[in-house]
């Protein structure tokens, strides 16, 4: 009976503990087989948390899932907001950016699957989500913020969208994560080694920061 009851007492000491932990679960539930997969019964038994308690928090798998789509974005945004980029010449913060990005989406390949299977379901939860457009519409203000900067310095060039430059900046990123198996099974390739990482890393920064440079710009 002991032993019944501690994740009850758990919950009562730390409910934010619980559902981090419920979230952290579920994530990874959802990544591995998806929303029609994962089971919430499964998740229950991982965590300190009863079937009953999920739904009392989510409302169903579905709440839960979007949820855990609202954790993994605001996960990424919080660590660009920490990246003081305000305080860095403008080709330094973006160059810090993207070794951000492109380091985060590395280390977070849940983060990856779970943004796939939701361009499977058409974007449907991350739609209806004002978290989701709130966090992402802060990242393209951090970015307006650094292209202006580098435009009223001289350093970058004219007519730069910072949408169209988010997309570039994930694109690269992104694209490592995602299509490394069956990248790699194709080339058997030495690009997925720590040192390949590396330097695809190093490359990403500097597609970026020659596509803004000023320099490129005045080539044309």
């Amino acid at each position: 009976m002991e032993l019944e009851e501690k994740p009850i007492k758990a919950v009562k000491r730390d409910p934010k503990g619980v559902r981090r932990n419920i979230l952290r679960v579920s994530s990874k539930e959802f990544a591995e087989y998806g929303l029609s997969g994962a089971r919430v019964n499964e998740i229950a038994a991982l965590t300190k948390a009863s079937k009953r308690m999920i739904y009392y928090y989510y409302g169903d798998k579905e709440g839960l899932y979007k949820a855990c789509l609202e954790a993994a974005y605001s996960h990424v945004r919080a660590g660009e907001e920490k990246l003081d980029l305000g305080g860095l010449e403008p080709d330094k913060a973006l160059a810090k950016l993207v070794g951000f990005t492109f380091d985060h989406h590395r280390k977070n390949p849940d983060f990856i699957r779970l943004v796939m299977i939701e361009n499977i379901h058409k974007a449907a939860f991350l739609k209806g989500s004002e978290i989701i457009r709130s966090v992402n519409a802060a990242a393209i203000k951090n970015l307006t913020d650094i292209i202006i900067r580098g435009q009223s310095s001289g350093v970058f060039r004219d007519k730069l969208d910072p949408v169209e430059l988010h997309w570039q900046i994930s694109a690269l990123s992104f694209f490592n994560v995602s299509n490394k198996p069956t990248f790699s099974a194709l080339f058997d390739s030495e690009l997925y080694s720590d040192e390949g990482q590396r330097t695809l890393r190093d490359h990403a920064v500097e597609m970026i920061l020659l596509y803004v440079s000023h320099k490129q710009g005045t080539q044309k």
